[in-house]
């Protein structure tokens, strides 16, 4: 299979569509790299560089979306984000995709939408799994290398929540009108698919509902 990519498909869509998308293609890639240090070098740099990539043009994008080049970037970094590349020999996480999903289906907001809120949380929630990569992620996507670890990591979180915001998506359920009801439907369905996700499965329908009520 192959796809030809042509930017100026995009010049017209809507711009929440443009920041849903996004917001998309860096937590698709977040879900393939925000995992288990040390699994593969190249996958690591080659998504780092996505994300750099991303946080780079976002703001440009949206002061002239019909600029040709800052499209095709996006639409590449979108491409590269999920066909499988940076997949290649590393763990996966998905959690935020899965609680997402059921953002979508119950209140109707966009894809991208939902893991520009859920994601943020995810990492609240997890930083304690997750610290030795978000430490990473500081470092070589936001260039924060000073404090303890811990100021570190919740440097990197909150940038994380903060470039989100950037693209004009909102990051609260609360902003949304969206609140415990949800929640307790939410955990409610996990528990009866039995279901774990996360790199160690550890997004069980409890951490499901952890997450989602630190996006409250």
């Amino acid at each position: 299979m192959f796809s030809i990519l042509d930017p100026e498909v995009t010049f017209t869509l809507p711009d929440h569509q443009i920041a849903c998308g996004l917001a998309d293609t860096f937590v698709h890639v977040m879900e393939q790299y925000m995992t288990t240090p040390g699994q593969s070098r190249l996958m690591d740099r080659w998504a780092e560089s996505i994300l750099q990539t991303l946080i780079e043009i976002a703001p440009k994008i949206r002061e002239n979306k019909t600029d040709y080049q800052l499209m095709a970037d996006f639409m590449l970094s979108a491409t590269m984000a999920l066909n499988g590349f940076i997949a290649m020999g590393v763990s996966q996480d998905w959690g935020t995709h899965m609680i997402g999903h059921e953002l979508t289906a119950l209140h109707g907001l966009s894809h991208g939408h939902t893991l520009a809120i859920v994601y943020p949380a995810t990492l609240r929630v997890l930083k304690e799994d997750k610290a030795g990569k978000i430490l990473q992620y500081a470092e070589r996507v936001w260039q924060i290398s000073t404090g303890s670890n811990e100021e570190r990591i919740n440097k990197a979180i909150a940038k994380t929540e903060e470039f989100f915001r950037s693209l004009g998506l909102t990051t609260r359920l609360n902003e949304e009108q969206i609140g415990e009801a949800t929640i307790n439907e939410i955990e409610k369905r996990f528990t009866e698919r039995n279901v774990a996700y996360g790199e160690n499965g550890k997004v069980t329908a409890a951490v499901a509902r952890q997450i989602l009520e630190s996006c409250l």
